[in-house]
């Protein structure tokens, strides 16, 4: 039995409106995670990311344990505290961030270990060390497992490799979790873009049985197409009772594809990080704010959006605001991507509770692409 009861409220094709209930709040799915990466939405008040209708944000446990240490923000009462979120937290397990970000870093059967881009230092990253600093020192409500990530193109030894460490080390995980009534622990499949090793994967996780699960190794470089193949069958090998997770994506038409398929739950930085550089995502594809176009364009960005920065300031200002290099457009127009990324996500529920969730699907992404304005969008 899962630790979070997860209800499917209801189906359309392979997608599906369904609610996780957790202690600290219920999260109606499909969701979008903000992400928190060090105990902050970049440019955003936890009450500006709570008003775009976020009901989860995920924290990052490589940058978190390296400053200002897992241990401190224990001290000063767990991150839900250190930061004033009393919802939801999810928290990756750093082991995407060791392999990317560190200067060196070196994967062992027993740990990864690395030097910090921070100031060097040494560290070493297990999955026991990653429960206690996710589950007992964070305190996050929904941890991830260890997992080895390989980038793509994948060599299908060096993928099949990394799919077997990562299952060790997610019962390894699991036994250094343990029983708990009010967190959870989330397992994640890898497996490249090959159907084989995913089916590998899955069948593994299975067997050592998680809360959920997460597909990993996407949104690597093996572009959206690609992303989409691999999810036609991906999420199908995973439990239907239990969510459904893709980390780190991503551009709007790749939640909606997503969700056609079936995951339930998505987190990425483009949001914050495209708005920190001048850019909004809209029901039209992006805009580029820095554009001299919308030097005197009076409308709004999205007045449908229930969002102050989306309903109440002009283009021309936001224009204005981003050319003269003012703080305030970067954290307007990230605090717009963030309600518009949750806006869209309730449409598609809605879509899937009315069944016309394919049709939705193609006129959103005609749209998308420009090709004009399709009513189910």
């Amino acid at each position: 039995m899962a630790a979070f009861p997860f209800e499917i409220a209801a189906t359309d094709g392979a997608a599906r409106a369904g609610m996780l209930k957790t202690p600290r709040g219920d999260i109606v799915t499909p969701a979008f995670m903000p992400v928190g990466t060090a105990g902050t939405v970049k440019a955003l008040t936890v009450d500006q990311v709570k008003a775009s209708g976020a009901q989860i944000i995920l924290g990052n446990t490589y940058h978190l344990m390296l400053r200002p240490t897992a241990e401190r923000v224990a001290r000063l009462g767990g991150l839900h505290r250190f930061m004033r979120w009393d919802g939801p937290i999810l928290t990756d397990s750093g082991g995407f961030q060791v392999m990317s970000l560190s200067k060196i870093s070196k994967v062992t059967e027993e740990s990864v270990t690395f030097q910090s881009h921070i100031d060097g230092s040494r560290h070493a990253l297990s999955p026991e060390r990653s429960m206690q600093i996710q589950a007992d020192l964070l305190g996050s409500d929904i941890v991830m497992q260890l997992d080895e990530l390989v980038s793509w193109p994948a060599e299908e030894g060096r993928a099949a490799d990394a799919l077997r460490r990562s299952a060790r080390w997610g019962a390894r995980c699991k036994a250094a979790f343990g029983t708990r009534d009010r967190q959870a622990l989330f397992g994640i499949q890898q497996g490249s873009t090959i159907e084989a090793l995913r089916r590998e994967s899955a069948e593994r996780l299975l067997e050592i049985g998680f809360d959920g699960y997460a597909l990993g190794g996407l949104a690597v470089g093996e572009g959206h197409t690609a992303m989409c193949e691999v999810l036609d069958y991906a999420p199908g090998l995973l439990p239907a009772d239990r969510p459904r997770y893709l980390m780190g994506v991503g551009k709007p038409i790749d939640l909606v594809e997503a969700a056609a398929r079936g995951v339930d739950m998505f987190d990425c930085v483009l949001p914050t990080r495209s708005g920190r550089h001048g850019q909004a995502w809209t029901w039209d594809g992006p805009i580029n704010l820095k554009n001299a176009r919308f030097a005197e364009d009076e409308s709004a960005l999205s007045p449908d959006v229930d969002c102050p920065a989306s309903r109440d300031y002009t283009r021309a200002y936001l224009h204005h605001l981003v050319k003269a290099d003012e703080i305030l457009g970067q954290v307007l127009l990230s605090w717009h991507n963030i309600a518009f990324f949750q806006h869209l996500l309730r449409e598609v529920r809605q879509a899937i509770v009315e069944g016309r969730m394919d049709a939705f699907r193609r006129a959103f992404k005609a749209r998308q692409a420009g090709e004009g304005t399709a009513a189910d969008a």
